[in-house]
């Protein structure tokens, strides 16, 4: 796959206000770009999400000189290394999928740990404003689309969007903070 790239003004990976820029210029078109290439909207979304997520977790501060190539780049990887995994599943016989679980379920460690992770997943969405958590609730648990949550919390896709990366964003950190 090739990326067709046009000149772009550098975007700088610490800069909120150009990664806002970045987000706003490209997002819908990652969307359909996304949507074409997998044939499914919402997988597409969360693929485009990610890719923002990427890019603003960047560690270096280095100047994104084309910052659509970058996005438009990891979407490309995120959507390969998705399909690797559903590769994999599909190729693994049904015997196993539910042991590895089951074995799991019973282990006490894995409890205790899955327990104190939910712990900090919930203590970092109780730091998000009521409106930014409605939102990823209403998206990750509820799995409302962007244009469901706008319409039934009255606010536009962009903010709707932008709630739901700020919330992904934070909750990583909080929970790399916590857990390392």
């Amino acid at each position: 796959m090739s990326v067709a790239v046009t000149h772009q003004e550098p975007a700088r990976g610490g800069s909120a206000r150009g990664l806002e820029s970045v987000v706003i210029q490209h997002y819908q078109e990652l969307i359909r770009y996304l949507s074409r290439t997998l044939g499914d909207r919402q997988a597409a979304a969360d693929l485009a999400q990610e890719s923002f997520l990427r890019l603003l977790e960047r560690k270096t501060m280095d100047v994104i000189e084309q910052p659509r190539a970058f996005l438009f780049r990891t979407a490309i990887n995120l959507s390969v290394d998705r399909h690797r995994r559903a590769q994999v599943r599909a190729d693994e016989p049904l015997e196993s999928l539910g042991h590895e679980e089951l074995v799991d379920a019973c282990d006490p460690q894995i409890q205790a740990s899955q327990a104190q992770q939910l712990g900090l997943l919930k203590q970092a969405l109780d730091e998000l404003s009521p409106v930014c958590r409605k939102v990823f609730l209403l998206r990750k648990m509820e799995g409302c689309s962007h244009a469901e949550i706008a319409e039934r919390m009255g606010i536009s896709r962009p903010m709707v969007e932008k709630h739901v990366v700020n919330a992904m964003k934070h909750c990583r950190i909080r929970l790399r903070q916590r857990a390392g």
